[in-house]
């Protein structure tokens, strides 16, 4: 499956129901389980982000799905990076020309 890192923050809807997180969050899990993904880490953070995951789908429309319905909700911005293991590195360096 492919990897994620998803960086998050909290609308002020979010904000406002920030002692909520922790439930919102095992409810999206759940719900990204259902679609076939899976929220390996999740880590409430200071700094320039609220939230950051690291997720695995089985293919971007899956994710891009999940973090719609997210969304959707009005707790949460994302940005989303697609993040390569070392095996699938190796595998991308040995195209180089």
């Amino acid at each position: 499956m492919a990897k994620y890192i998803v960086l998050m923050n909290w609308t002020d809807q979010g904000v406002k129901a920030a002692k909520d997180t922790v439930t919102r969050y095992q409810d999206a899990a759940n719900a990204f389980e259902r679609m076939g993904g899976k929220l390996e880490d999740v880590y409430w953070t200071s700094g320039s982000y609220d939230l950051v995951a690291v997720a695995s789908a089985p293919d971007d429309e899956t994710l891009a799905a999940f973090l719609l319905t997210v969304g959707g909700s009005g707790n949460l911005r994302t940005q989303t990076l697609r993040a390569f293991t070392e095996d699938e590195m190796t595998s991308i360096l040995s195209k180089l020309a």
